[in-house]
């Protein structure tokens, strides 16, 4: 059977910016191919709700800003293990904008995500400390909004860490279609594994509606 969004579902789209696209700075594959696809879904859902990668240009996860290092590689922070990316999303640029082929009028919020300069963001409702919250998860209980669908770029990273996170307290869907990946050094794989221990569902569009 077809899965019929509800208006306690949610679609979460993620970091469809020019700096994911082909020509950006941190391009993922394929990442222009999703975008109809990603506007057809978003015209199902009554609740839509975009992230977006916003740093300052120093921020801690630019290999720019670790002399010797370079993209890819990894450092290890308070919080963790680091990747270290070339520098992306810098707020106020052209490749932090979300791509003009979004149609998604509906739209009812834009989630900035990775603004503060030391910590890392992939997740749509946690920072990479696991700590600090975006607020993507009070607003979903304020709404009571139970099932979560999530889109974009890219699966293994900000796309697969929404999704879990999302999970632990809403029945989540990855649409794996509209989503392209990085897959770095094992990263798709390894995000696979983390959405199946999570109780994430992976879909494709073809399941709904």
């Amino acid at each position: 059977m077809k899965i019929v969004p509800t208006d306690r579902d949610i679609l979460v789209v993620v970091d469809l910016q020019y700096d994911f696209l082909p020509g950006g700075s941190l391009a993922v594959a394929g990442g222009n191919d999703i975008i109809p696809l990603v506007n057809r879904l978003a015209a199902g859902f009554r609740n839509v709700v975009l992230t977006q990668d916003w740093h300052p240009a120093d921020h801690v996860s630019f290999a720019s800003q670790h002399p010797g290092k370079s993209p890819f590689q990894t450092i290890e922070l308070s919080y963790g293990t680091q990747v270290l990316w070339p520098d992306h999303c810098v707020w106020g640029t052209r490749g932090a904008a979300l791509a003009d082929g979004l149609d998604i009028p509906h739209a009812q919020m834009i989630v900035r995500k990775g603004f503060t300069r030391e910590v890392d963001s992939y997740s749509g409702f946690r920072e990479a400390d696991r700590v600090t919250s975006t607020g993507l998860g009070g607003y979903l209980a304020e709404r009571g909004l139970t099932r979560v669908f999530t889109v974009g770029l890219a699966l293994d990273f900000c796309v697969g860490w929404t999704a879990i996170d999302a999970a632990a307290g809403h029945e989540t869907f990855v649409i794996e279609d509209a989503s392209r990946a990085i897959n770095a050094n094992g990263s798709l794989e390894r995000a696979s594994a983390d959405m199946a221990s999570a109780g994430v569902r992976r879909i494709s569009s073809g399941d709904l509606f």
